[in-house]
């Protein structure tokens, strides 16, 4: 399976993302990041990303990250939405949104979504996350 409709739009209106990596010592590291979604990767870049521990991360073989993209639309009422992406990350060179250089693309293996329609939500409501199990897409 892949991104629904709305989980599509939703990532699509979405400028920013924050991404969680993990060192080889066993310390996970999260950071905002620009991000491109090119309809079956992520791509992160950035100004000189390969001295970002993001990167270091993945190029020493920790390649199993975690995105983010989240906002609050309201708060009175309270409108939270997300969409939580997991996969797996890999460095390529190509020309993106930061130009030519070092990008890390993110293949999507498991994603949730929750309250992307924006209703308000409170203690006494049940929301409900959407699981997606997506296929893997081999890089080429």
């Amino acid at each position: 399976m892949s991104f629904s409709d709305e989980e599509l739009a939703y990532l699509r209106s979405q400028r920013i993302a924050r991404l969680a990596t993990v060192s080889t010592d066993g310390q996970p590291d999260a950071v905002p990041v620009g991000f491109e979604y090119d309809g079956t990767h992520l791509y992160i870049g950035g100004i000189d990303p390969a001295r970002t521990r993001k990167f270091r991360n993945v190029r020493a073989g920790n390649t199993k990250v975690a995105a983010i993209l989240d906002d609050l639309p309201s708060v009175d009422p309270w409108v939270p939405r997300y969409l939580r992406i997991y996969g797996e990350a890999e460095l390529v060179e190509r020309d993106g949104r930061f130009g030519v250089g070092t990008y890390l693309r993110i293949a999507p293996t498991v994603s949730w979504s929750f309250n992307l329609d924006g209703k308000p939500f409170g203690h006494d409501d049940t929301g409900r996350t959407t699981r997606t199990v997506h296929e893997v897409v081999e890089a080429g």
